[in-house]
Formats: structure tokens, sequence, C-alpha cells
């Protein structure tokens, strides 16, 4: 078999625009073809996963899982099908207790079975969620099975451990897994994004190839109008009014320099221009899929408790984010001391995000940061 997730994967995920409510083959194919039209594919987004409700709540009369047909009339294969003809991936969602959350039939009991499925649809990758399980189970026991039954079912297929506790790490790849969620739902406002992206800083070590901390699925783009915003099972006054493009530029830069998976989660078909100019950023998806593969490290603030992460690239560039998550502009002073250079050292330093070259430097730079807002940089030492 392969060696799957050498790099963080790439792609879409329903789930945070469409919900248990909206998702259906017609959206899933559109969506699809949408990422193939606008670029996206080409990009290095080749995964279309599909979430939770696809399926019944009864198996059929031969003990499998099935598409739900008023969702899913062509069936699931079908529809694997029709993305792999694209050059796309493939992924599925399906639960580790009786139930998936959202009250479709669950894998609990018939984790073989359903690997074998999976294989036949032609399944690239798999979200195994937790929920609805028996009183005392033991969470990576059923992890376990599942990843055992994925590597007995005769295809490579990527585990994707959806358990969404902030311990997951410590032994998640021992079940099989390639990514693990770190925490709970992310949701379509900023602070959300800043503290999912916390959870995963101080976790660098445990990630890499073939296992990839997981701070969730993308809010790029949802602008308040989806699942994870709100939409269909929140009041209209409470919902999340969605994020600015600064504070979505500086989740999407985050996530890469993270190492994160990059899974979108908006309605691709209906992407804005400026939504689009973030995703398809190639120097920062360079950055995420760097053959290093070394998630960021938090460097000692300089002052006002500055938030400034370091990621060493193949080849020994290092790229610098810098977040400031405050409501105000912030003057963010970056040293490169305690990354391996000299304060003496001439460096070379680009901004990734607006694409210009800022000229050399010694001793250190800085710069002015908007609220709610992330520069990154990617500095060669001349």
């Amino acid at each position: 078999m392969a060696m799957l997730a050498l790099k963080p994967p790439m792609g879409w995920n329903a789930w945070n625009q469409f919900g248990p409510a909206w998702i259906n083959e017609t959206v899933v194919r559109e969506t699809a073809d949408a990422m193939v039209e606008k670029g996206l594919r080409d990009a290095g987004y080749t995964m279309v996963s599909v979430d939770d409700c696809w399926m019944t709540l009864e198996r059929d009369e031969n003990g499998d899982l099935q598409a739900d047909p008023v969702k899913f009339p062509s069936g699931m294969k079908a529809l694997g099908d029709y993305l792999h003809e694209r050059g796309l991936q493939f992924g599925l969602y399906a639960g580790a207790g009786v139930l998936t959350y959202a009250g479709r039939a669950g894998s609990y009991g018939y984790e073989r079975r359903d690997a074998r499925k999976f294989a036949e649809w032609g399944v690239d990758l798999l979200k195994y969620d937790f929920g609805y399980v028996a009183p005392g189970t033991d969470a990576p026991e059923l992890y376990k099975r599942m990843g055992q039954a994925l590597r007995e079912c005769g295809r490579d297929i990527i585990f994707s451990g959806c358990y969404g506790i902030n311990t997951s790490h410590e032994w998640m790849r021992s079940c099989g897994a390639h990514m693990w969620r770190l925490r709970g739902d992310i949701t379509d406002q900023w602070d959300s994004i800043v503290d999912s992206a916390k959870t995963a800083m101080p976790l660098g070590a445990f990630s890499g190839p073939c296992g990839w901390n997981d701070p969730d699925m993308m809010v790029v783009g949802l602008d308040g109008d989806g699942w994870a915003s709100g939409k269909g099972w929140m009041s209209e006054d409470n919902r999340c009014r969605g994020c600015t493009v600064n504070e979505y530029g500086a989740h999407f830069a985050l996530w890469c320099m993270l190492s994160a998976p990059l899974l979108m989660g908006h309605d691709v078909r209906q992407s804005k221009p400026e939504i689009e100019k973030i995703l398809l950023n190639r120097e920062l998806i360079a950055i995420n899929q760097d053959d290093l593969a070394v998630p960021a490290y938090t460097l000692p603030p300089m002052s006002n408790h500055d938030i400034i992460l370091a990621k060493p690239l193949y080849g020994g560039d290092i790229a610098f984010l810098l977040l400031n998550e405050t409501d105000s502009p912030k003057k963010m002073i970056l040293s490169w001391e305690c990354c391996g250079w000299e304060i003496s050292d001439r460096i070379k330093v680009r901004d990734v995000t607006e694409h210009t070259e800022l000229g050399e430097f010694t001793t250190g730079m800085y710069s002015y940061v908007e609220p709610h807002s992330a520069k990154v940089f990617r500095a060669t030492r001349l």
C-alpha cells in the first residue's frame, strides 16, 4: 500500500456550508465542476468530501450502508466515479457509534463491512466521527477497529479521525489516522478561528508526513451564510455574521503555516473574487505543502504578547507569520535570532500575501499589521 497523506490533504468538505440539511448529489457534482473550472483542482484542492446525512438510518437487507435515496439517488459509487473522472478524489463520512451525530446509521459493529463497501465505492478519504457510542466504550479502541479495517479493505483510504478532543493527537496516529481533529467544530467568526489556531500552535511536534494536526475545516468565504454560521439551526439574533476579507485571509495563512489540511467549507459555486484570491495564493499553498513538512512554531514575543510563527522550509528558507488578533493596528517586531540564524545575517524578505519583495535586512524588521489580520513573509539568508 502507498504512503498516504505525505502532505496535508487539500480539498473541500460539505459540512460547514450545507450541514445535514442541504447536502445532495447535485451540490457535490456542481461543486466538483466548479473546483475544476475555477482552477482549484489544479492548485491542489483535489478532495471532495461528503459529510453526515448521505446515508439512511437503516442498513439494507445485506447489512450494508445505503445512500439516502432522496439526497443521493444515483448512489455513492456513481458519485465517486463522477469525481474520479474529473481528476478529483472522493471523501466520505461515517460514525464510530450506533448512530452518527445527525442520527443516521453508524459503523459500530460493522467496521470491516463498511470499510469494504467504501473501497468498492472508490472512497479516498474517510472522515470518522465519534457520537452515540455505547456507554463505557473506549475511543482509541473504536478508532483502531476502523483503522485496521481500512488497512485490510484493499484500497488506499486516508483515515481522518474526528474525535474533536484536544488530547487526540496523543494517540490517533497509533490508530492508523492520517489526520486528527484537535477540538470541536469551528464557527464562522474571528474568535473561533483564532482559538482553533491556538489549539494547534503548541502541537507541531505531533504533526508531520502521514499524520497531521487538524484544527478543523476552513470557514473562508462562508460570509455568515452557512451551517457553521448557524444558518438553519440558530436564531437570527445568535447567528455568526461571518468574517471580513482580512480575517479570512489570516485564517487561510494560519492554516498554511500550521501544516493543517486545507479543506474549504464554503459554497465554491458562489465564490467571490476576493475569496478565490485568498484560496489560490500559490505562495501560501507552497508553504503548507512544503517538502520539509515541519509545522510552524511560536517565537518568543518581542513586545505586547505578539503572536509570531516561524515555519522552516525545505532548502533553508523560513516563513514567518505575524498575527494581530486585536481590534487596533499593531507595529510588530520580527527577529529571527531564535530560528537558527545569526542576528548579523543578511536576510532577503518577501511578502507572500502581497507578492512583493521587501528587500534585505539585518538584525530583524518590523511591520504594521491591520486589526484581525496576518502578514506572512518568506525569508532567505544571503
